[in-house]
């Protein structure tokens, strides 16, 4: 905190000052002493011998330039990054002493009693939440300081290694045993690149590396994690075959031979996988361009792109490569796209759509690459292409334009892709999707547990362009989308729904993110099932979205949308999430009806909103009287739905601007809130299984939900009085006309659902 950092950048002037007066004595010596071999007046064997001794002194005098130069530009390396690192550390001491903290010169962190008045010094000793609250605050400003202490300690040993290595001779056939470095640089991140690669290399072809040396490794790939040039350099070193046999003993060790250290070889897969991410970032000129656009084209010819370029036609051969037994083999992808999953660091557009596009490739060109064999190898996912799309669901703009049909390429170039298609159609030129296969007295087929998981991750992505929802999260059903985006919603749509004759099958592992993507196109959807408006009428036959109030509208055949919401109801909570957000829709939509507005507009609005809801009543319906459902089954979907119906009123949902929670007891919501509020306390009052289903039974049904939605709505409202005779009975005329649209709508969804033909 106290070190004059400027003293290194006045030693670097020294240097450069030192390489002037190197220059001059290398002008000196070629004019005085070199020069004399070179001319006429001294030839024959004593002049050869001399001309190639002082040959070797000429260049060390141009090596000791090189060498001053690269250790002045070390040198204001790292004033530039010991200032930035101190700074930071400075931000963070002020920051926590605004917050009532002491940072002592030690940089430990206390919380500082004497900023609190009596009142609140007296609080404080005498309230343990508060005191719990001051430990945990106090705990998080000590782990911030103690990281920018440890980022400081990393770059100085950053420093150190360049040091180290920028005065050792890099030519030993230069004539000297121990010369100057006529091959230094002025980088410090290459010097540790450098370094990183020769330990890693070790570590590659199977050899012993010692504990202090796998440290600096961690510290190379932390301290470096931002940096391009280091990661550039430290691939380029290495080269794709020994990065995949690098990952590989990483695992191996993890997994098998040093499983008590199984969190550093984890880390540092980590670390290489953050490297990867880093070194294949593409300059910001071309970040936008297609994949297959003549700009990204035009720069990956070119010099910049020649990393890239080296590098993605490596991966391409060993790829391939099977690194594994015949047996039980192991190809180059399996093991690399595994590595990716590791990264904190969001990988680059154009990268993971060239690795998606060479992965299918290469699946086509060698059938059954991606299969599991036997035993398999821990750490290690067999199906890559799956790997990959959950890589790609943390980038969803990566994931937009690689399922987008028209996604590649521009002007005369657009071609689009087939992705979509192939991984989730059915039929000629699509995706058999691998299975795990054991061997022995026979061959056993069995479908991988996690098969699709990474698919249903990047289709949720790239048709919401947020990443997939966590856990407890609901997706709120009015939100703007993209061209890209509902253009990809929609041809999901068209290619789950069932051919001519055959039912709704969709993979279990795709239904809850589907759902969670189609709930957020929950006001289209409903203008959908509703019918009635031309809009998505016309747009269904043609491209299948349209432009309206700034946003991207979805539109999709009434019957396809049917039979696809139905085949993910198999889930029950994926149905739920469906209808909650049919739910929340029709409450946002009653919010906007205007105080005092005609009862026939009203009486139009509720039924067109009950027509919505019936068809979820129709494929709730469906998949209870389904003949492959049991009646143990029938309870446990019903029990489920209804459970996971009651979180939309204590979890926050989701919008493309993060978690909100909303208000409950707003006039937009309150019905639906009040509908799952007393269906969760019901079951929390009644314990036993059998009266719980019950339960379920009453608030899944049609009238329980609407006439809870429309009781709501008109309590939040001036104009009806509900608690008058008069304000009820126009109530009840209101819930009225929505089960008219909802019969409506439940007879069109079931007519949907039977008829199987074009």
């Amino acid at each position: 905190m106290t070190t004059d950092l400027s003293t290194l950048t006045t030693a670097a002037d020294r240097w450069d000052g030192m390489a002037a007066e190197l220059l001059k004595q290398e002008e000196a010596y070629k004019r005085d002493v070199y020069g004399i071999s070179m001319g006429q007046t001294w030839i024959g064997l004593s002049a050869d011998a001399a001309n190639r001794r002082f040959d070797v002194t000429l260049k060390e005098y141009q090596n000791a330039q090189t060498e001053a130069k690269a250790i002045a530009s070390l040198l204001r390396d790292a004033h530039t990054q010991f200032v930035d690192l101190r700074k930071k550390l400075e931000t963070a001491r002020a920051e926590a002493v605004a917050k009532g903290m002491r940072v002592s010169g030690q940089g430990m962190v206390s919380f500082d009693t004497e900023q609190l008045s009596e009142g609140e010094r007296t609080a404080y000793h005498h309230d343990p939440d508060y005191q719990e609250s001051v430990r945990t605050s106090v705990a998080s400003w000590q782990a911030r300081v103690d990281q920018l202490v440890k980022d400081v300690a990393d770059a100085d040993k950053g420093v150190e290694v360049a040091f180290k290595a920028v005065v050792i001779d890099s030519d030993v056939n230069d004539g000297t045993l121990n010369g100057f470095n006529g091959k230094a640089q002025g980088d410090i991140e290459k010097y540790e690149a450098e370094e990183a690669d020769e330990i890693a290399g070790r570590v590659a072809k199977g050899e012993k590396v010692s504990a202090a040396d796998l440290a600096e490794l961690r510290r190379a790939f932390r301290d470096n994690s931002e940096d391009k040039a280091f990661s550039q350099t430290f691939l380029s070193g290495l080269g794709p075959d020994a990065t995949i046999k690098f990952t590989n003993e990483l695992n191996g060790l993890a997994y098998d031979s040093d499983k008590s250290h199984k969190g550093v070889y984890m880390d540092l897969q980590g670390g290489l996988a953050d490297t990867v991410a880093k070194a294949t970032q593409v300059p910001g000129s071309v970040a936008d361009a297609p994949p297959g656009s003549q700009k990204f084209k035009d720069w990956l010819a070119s010099d910049d792109g020649a990393f890239y370029r080296q590098w993605t036609q490596g991966l391409e051969k060993t790829g391939t490569k099977n690194y594994g037994s015949n047996t039980n083999p192991l190809y180059g992808y399996q093991s690399f796209v595994s590595m990716m999953q590791h990264s904190d660091t969001k990988y680059d557009d154009q990268f993971l759509y060239q690795m998606g596009d060479d992965l299918i490739t290469a699946e086509k060109k060698h059938p059954g690459i991606f299969t599991e064999w036997g035993a398999g190898h821990d750490g290690i996912r067999a199906d890559a292409i799956d790997g990959l799309l959950g890589v790609m669901s943390n980038n969803p703009d990566a994931a937009t334009a690689f399922f987008d049909p028209a996604g590649n390429g521009d002007g005369a170039n657009h071609v689009g892709n087939d992705h979509l298609h192939y991984l989730t159609g059915s039929g000629d030129g699509t995706r058999e999707w691998p299975k795990h296969v054991t061997t022995g007295v026979s061959v056993i087929e069995m479908d991988d547990p996690l098969s699709r998981t990474g698919l249903g991750a990047a289709l949720e992505a790239a048709a919401t362009g947020h990443p997939p929802l966590a856990a407890g999260q609901d997706p709120w059903p009015d939100v703007k989308h993209s061209e890209a985006q509902a253009r990809v919603m929609h041809s999901i749509i068209t290619e789950l729904a069932p051919a001519s004759g055959t039912d709704t099958e969709i993979h279990a592992n795709l239904r809850q993110p589907l759902a969670n993507a189609l709930g957020e196109y929950g006001s289209d959807t409903h203008k959908i099932l509703t019918g009635v408006d031309m809009d998505y009428i016309r747009a269904a036959g043609g491209d299948g979205y349209f432009d309206k109030d700034g946003s991207t509208h979805l539109a999709a055949n009434g019957k396809e949308l049917v039979q696809v919401l139905r085949g993910l109801s198999d889930d029950p909570e994926a149905y739920a999430t469906l209808e909650k957000a049919e739910l929340r829709h029709i409450g946002n939509e009653l919010g906007t009806m205007p105080e005092g507005a005609a009862r026939g507009d009203i009486d139009e609005k509720l039924e067109n909103m009950g027509s919505g809801l019936g068809a979820y009543t129709a494929i709730k319906e469906d998949v209870l009287n389904d003949e492959r459902m049991d009646k143990y089954a029938d309870v446990d979907w019903k029990m489920k739905a209804a459970y996971h119906l009651v979180g939309g009123a204590v979890t926050p949902l989701y919008i493309t601007t993060g978690p909100v929670s909303i208000a409950y007891g707003d006039a937009l919501q309150r019905g639906v809130d009040t509908l799952t509020w007393d269906l969760g306390n019901s079951m929390k009052a009644d314990a036993d299984a059998t009266a719980n289903a019950a339960i379920a039974d009453k608030y899944l049904g049609s009238n329980e939900k609407l006439a809870y939605m429309v009781d709501g709505w008109a309590q939040g409202r001036s104009d009806i009085d509900t608690t008058t005779p008069e304000g009820k009975d126009t109530a009840e005329k209101f819930t009225t006309n929505m089960l008219q649209g909802h019969d409506r709508g439940a007879g069109t969804a079931a007519k949907y659902m039977t008829d199987t033909n074009s």
